[in-house]
């Protein structure tokens, strides 16, 4: 039987199948092919599209935005200043009304309940571009990254490195135990997943002949590992109270020569975005200042090294934001 996510929310990978997922990986290399080659697929011609952003980003909005369009589809980007949603109109009257106008929403911004919210009031999908808790669309942009440069996913060692109870971090966690990736933790035990979540997804994993593992220990971590993963210590939203507590928890877990070299000769590089593996930025020129740290999560050396996918890493956003909203829409 053939996958038909069509009139679905993208809320978090816990909701889809691996099928599903598979699917939706396949249709944006699909799509990344007719991108490519300069092929038009104005499929959804017609239709309209919100974007409602309570946190701001340079991927989500752009991946989104130019989907939107390749598609066929009108955009309209309401950032935090734009709408009423949450102070003067409910949630469940925002979506209402914007259900009533477009034919899908996406949602970037804080508590997962809030994009939960908006799909259960809506009447049309809703797509989750980030929460506290999940960054779902990442994933795809992500697993399909790795096929591309490995060739498999299943039976791969996954190490995310760092601040793992983090909504990215989360996700990984999910999508490698319903993709057959063995899945690593590691990092301190504040930063670790809630128990609750580690469970179900230790539960998925041994469905799909895969493991998950925490630990503190940075050699047992990055031993062999297929893919090294890392994000930003602080993530958006949090306050910058908390670089301190998060350099001093955290330096012992960023991403250097020793990890790589500890890792398979094949291993790759990933990271979100953005990353501060330099003083190029405002904030990572008043961390060198503050804390005497030029280099956070990451390495210049192995941010800018061979093994780096990070930007066919980003450009996959675009491509896998393309398939869901296709997919869900058609």
């Amino acid at each position: 039987m053939g996958v038909n996510l069509s009139g679905r929310s993208f809320l978090k990978l816990l909701d889809f199948t691996p099928a599903e997922i598979t699917y939706l990986i396949d249709l944006a290399d699909d799509f990344k092919r007719l991108k490519r080659t300069g092929t038009p697929h104005r499929y959804l011609e017609g239709k309209n599209i919100v974007l409602l952003f309570e946190k701001t980003s340079t991927r989500t909005r752009c991946s989104f935005e130019v989907s939107g369009m390749d598609l066929g589809m009108g955009v309209t980007y309401l950032d935090p200043g734009s709408s009423q949603m949450g102070k003067k109109e409910s949630i469940e009257d925002t979506a209402r009304v914007l259900g009533r106008m477009y034919d899908g929403i996406e949602y970037r911004g804080f508590a997962q309940e809030i994009v939960e919210d908006l799909a259960r009031n809506a009447g049309v999908p809703v797509w989750n571009g980030l929460t506290t808790e999940f960054h779902p669309t990442q994933m795809i942009a992500d697993m399909m990254t790795i096929r591309e440069k490995l060739g498999r996913l299943k039976g791969l060692n996954f190490t995310f490195m760092g601040d793992a109870g983090n909504n990215v971090g989360n996700s990984l966690m999910v999508v490698c135990a319903k993709l057959g990736l063995n899945f690593t933790a590691c990092g301190p035990a504040a930063q670790m997943p809630d128990a609750e979540l580690v469970e179900t997804c230790r539960s998925i994993a041994a469905e799909n002949g895969c493991t998950v593992t925490l630990t503190e220990d940075f050699d047992a971590g990055t031993r062999d590992a297929d893919v090294i993963y890392t994000d930003i210590w602080v993530s958006m939203g949090e306050p910058d109270s908390l670089w301190a507590e998060r350099i001093k928890l955290l330096k012992p877990y960023q991403v250097n020569a020793a990890a790589m070299a500890n890792a398979k000769p094949t291993a790759i590089f990933m990271h979100c975005l953005p990353s501060f593996h330099d003083t190029k930025t405002t904030i990572g020129a008043e961390i060198a200042e503050k804390f005497g740290l030029t280099e956070m999560e990451v390495t210049d050396e192995v941010f800018e090294s061979a093994q780096s996918v990070v930007f066919d890493e980003a450009e996959n956003r675009m491509h896998s934001i393309k398939a869901v909203m296709y997919a869900t829409l058609k």
